[in-house]
């Protein structure tokens, strides 16, 4: 039997719940009874398909107030005053603030608190937060918002990172700050105190210095990608009427949320209670802070619930976004193509404020080089602050930029040295025991060569038969070709990412099993922090609990701050180190179980399990029930659990224990490209990915398919578009990403070389099929088209040479 408990199965609201549709749980279907390595149904997989799930822009409560934000037009600018007065005037309108009511620290951040809450006198970003409105319905709110004057003075905005640092040009390649190299241009306004720098990463190996028989330079770009999650920010805050506040959100992490909401406020923990509301997804874009601080103020000045639910066009500028990145790589290589050294400057647009900006430099530097040997190893990358929107974590996290540029320069060296683009590859390939450029010694499996090979024995798709089927053609369905100008082409990429937070964070999970007896049948309830934002996690703790406590009938409590932290649902770890806490969990209450037993039967016996609800030896056999066993009790522990520790890299020379864990894969793109019209139609998207121990195999293949999916869409149509700062296409109309007509066929064949080091073996799933997919479509591009293509996403006038 499979439940849920939340918002989607909801009982009669209480004053301080907010009301969400109440639907009861559906009677077990016929495949829910599903342990680790099976795929039961998800939780809540009817009321997502049906339309009954309530995501945090469904939640509501009488007599609830609806907040709006003021924003900035201006990417950056001083503020000399602002007028409320009309705004406050309005009929309906309950509240005005701005940053002079926040009654705590004025700033925030996920790593550095450098964010204003509400802007202070200065506005950063076009699009950043300056006043709050609360009105008794939504667009008396928008309108009472227009009213407020704000008197700014515009400045010019600092767009480009390496303007922003003094550094012009990609010929520094070793990154020294300004004034230590010539062809240096002066360095932008400092547009915070500190300077324009966020990070500046290192990765020193070897010979610095060293020569090659074959050099190949490049210089690539990527564009900024929107996470574009279908469910925009909202949430639900409710006072308590005693100076605290209950928030409903989406979000990922939420005793993050809950430390800098404390901060902003002036409260405890204790008085700060966050409940995770439902999530339409997240890929990184709910890291950071939207609503929430906002949504607390106008509730507790108010005294009454305060909703807020961004439109798309404000969800644009509401979250953060994956870096744009400029990277200048060289690669040098012997005669056999065997790797001799890698030089980078990874140039890394962070945007207003920091975020994780300091994370996402570590994952592009230290992993610069790709899985691959590489004996001497120089790398510098770069977090800067800019005038731009804020960026920050997005599925990949750092790795995505690198990956796009050390693979097409794999696949330049390829054609440097006449060798196949798989066969430089596997020469170079890393392996278990290798040593990463940061020195740490790969201690797992790392099956870049194997990974690399399937993937191309895999068969390759038809080719177009005489008789053409125009639905198959780039641009065929608008009969813009029969075939004229159509050119296929094939590319292979492999990366790796890191699972799991890094550089000695402290990274655990905690959480809290417990075992009773309702209604006659035993019954298991998980509670943990861990955000459910889609991928599945509800249903990788229900199967932990089936396989580690043999009970059916498993309900995942609501996600809270009532039990202890579960970290970020990021850096593919939730399944590792949550799951790690569940299993651990579990196995405290099986011991306790076991002793109960023991005492209930009256004699010691060492060969216990639990199985369908039995208590089980494996010598005598069933011994008897839980029921039996735990009678009117219950059986609880809490478990805070952690992987192995990391450690902080060398400021210096960037070697370390830097990751936990690695993972891999590697894609297959196939092409047709009209060469005339630049027009492309992906044929097949094929990987191969090692993920340890496939603990769900459907919701496996789905990561695998919505990874490339995200991949490719960053390989030829998505980006924001920025101009002077300014957001060009905010809105789905504008900013493309891939549809069911876009979409080909996704190949996947798996590997599951278990990590010792983890729990069950697993290995991190989600982000690795969004890096190896966006370097293998450019590079299947740039084999139909002949033309190099340094930048993503492509556009049409990249391939036909207008640009």
């Amino acid at each position: 039997m499979t439940a849920m408990m939340g918002p989607t199965a909801a009982s009669t609201p209480t004053e301080t719940q907010p009301r969400s549709p109440a639907v009861a749980p559906d009677a077990p279907p016929d495949n829910a009874i599903g342990g680790v390595g099976e795929s039961p149904q998800r939780p809540d997989a009817t009321l997502k398909v049906t339309g009954e799930f309530a995501y945090g822009s469904d939640l509501w409560m009488d007599d609830m107030l609806w907040g709006v934000t003021l924003r900035s037009p201006h990417p950056y600018a001083r503020i000399r005053g602002i007028d409320i007065g009309a705004a406050l005037a309005t009929a309906g309108v309950f509240a005005v603030l701005t940053h002079e009511d926040v009654p705590g620290e004025k700033v925030y951040g996920l790593e550095i608190a450098d964010q204003p809450v509400l802007a202070i006198d200065t506005v950063r970003y076009e699009g950043e937060p300056v006043a709050l409105v609360a009105a008794d319905h939504p667009e008396i709110a928008r309108q009472a918002a227009k009213k407020i004057t704000v008197d700014y003075d515009v400045l010019e905005p600092v767009t480009d990172p390496r303007t922003a640092l003094g550094h012009s040009g990609s010929s520094q390649i070793h990154g020294a700050p300004a004034g230590e190299v010539s062809g240096l241009s002066r360095e932008s306004a400092h547009l915070h105190p500190e300077g324009n720098l966020v990070r500046h990463l290192k990765v020193r190996k070897g010979d610095s210095d060293g020569t090659a028989d074959v050099v190949v330079v490049g210089d690539y770009e990527v564009g900024m990608q929107d996470q574009a999650f279908l469910g925009p920010e909202a949430g639900l805050a409710v006072p308590d009427g005693e100076g605290g506040v209950d928030l409903y959100v989406a979000t990922q992490w939420l005793h993050v949320d809950q430390r800098q909401i404390c901060a902003a406020l002036g409260l405890t923990p204790d008085r700060v209670r966050l409940t995770l509301a439902g999530v339409g997804g997240a890929f990184g874009g709910r890291e950071d802070l939207s609503m929430h601080v906002h949504g607390c103020l106008l509730a507790l000045h108010t005294g009454k619930p305060i909703k807020m639910s961004y439109n798309r066009e404000e969800s644009f500028f509401g979250h953060v976004h994956r870096h744009p990145a400029k990277l200048h790589y060289e690669h040098g290589a012997d005669r056999d193509g065997r790797l001799v050294y890698v030089k980078a400057a990874i140039y890394l647009d962070g945007g207003a404020y920091a975020s994780s900006t300091p994370a996402v430099v570590g994952n592009a530097g230290t992993m610069g080089c790709g899985p691959y040997v590489v004996p001497n190893v120089h790398i510098d990358a770069y977090g800067v602050y800019t005038n731009n929107p804020p960026c920050g974590a997005m599925r990949g996290f750092g790795s995505v930029q690198a990956a796009f540029a050390y693979e097409a320069q794999m696949d330049k060296l390829a054609g440097a040295l006449g060798l196949d683009p798989v066969e430089v590859r596997v020469r170079n390939a890393m392996h278990e025991g290798a040593e990463a450029p940061t020195g740490q010694v790969i201690d797992s499996a790392a099956p870049v060569a194997e990974l690399l090979q399937r993937l191309q024995a895999m068969a390759m798709p038809a080719e177009n038969g005489a008789e053409l089927d125009l639905r198959r053609m780039p641009g065929g369905v608008s009969n813009t070709t029969h075939g004229e100008g159509v050119r296929r082409g094939v590319g292979y990429a492999v990366a790796y990412k890191n699972v799991g937070f890094s550089e000695g964070y402290d990274d655990y999970s905690t959480a809290r099993v417990r075992l009773e007896v309702v209604g006659g049948a035993p019954h298991v309830t998980v509670h943990t922090a861990s955000a459910e934002v889609g991928q599945g996690l509800v249903t990788v703790e229900q199967q932990i609990c089936r396989t580690e406590l043999g009970v059916d009938t498993v309900v995942v409590h609501p996600k809270d701050t009532r039990v202890g932290s579960g970290g970020s649902t990021s850096a593919s770890r939730q399944t590792y180190v949550t799951g790690g806490a569940v299993r651990s969990a579990c196995q405290q209450v099986r011991e306790r179980v076991f002793e109960l037993a023991r005492a209930y039967l009256g004699h010691p016996i060492h060969d216990l399990r639990l199985d369908a609800g039995m208590v089980v030896s494996a010598a005598v056999g069933t011994l008897a029930s839980l029921a039996d066993v735990l009678g009117k009790g219950a059986v609880e522990e809490t478990v805070e659990w952690r992987h192995r520790e990391t450690e902080p890299i060398d400021p210096e020379t960037g070697q370390g224990f830097a990751h936990v864990q690695y993972a891999f894969a590697a894609h297959r793109a196939v092409v047709d490209v009209d060469v005339e019209l630049g027009l492309v139609k992906v044929v097949e998207l094929a990987c191969t990915q090692d993920v340890g121990k496939a603990m769900n195999p459907d919701a496996v293949l789905g990561q695998i398919q919505g990874g490339s999916t995200q991949g490719m869409g960053l390989a030829l149509m998505e980006e924001i578009v920025i101009a002077d700062g300014k957001i060009k296409n905010a809105s789905f109309t504008d900013y493309l990403i891939p549809t069911i007509l876009d979409m080909p066929p996704v190949t996947s064949r798996i590997l599951e070389l278990g990590d010792p080091e983890s729990p069950y073996g697993v290995k991190g799933v989600g982000e690795p099929p969004a890096i190896s997919s966006t370097a293998a479509a450019a590079a299947a591009l740039r084999a139909a088209s002949g033309k190099p293509l340094r930048r993503v996403p492509v556009r049409p006038d990249d391939i036909v040479g207008l640009s």
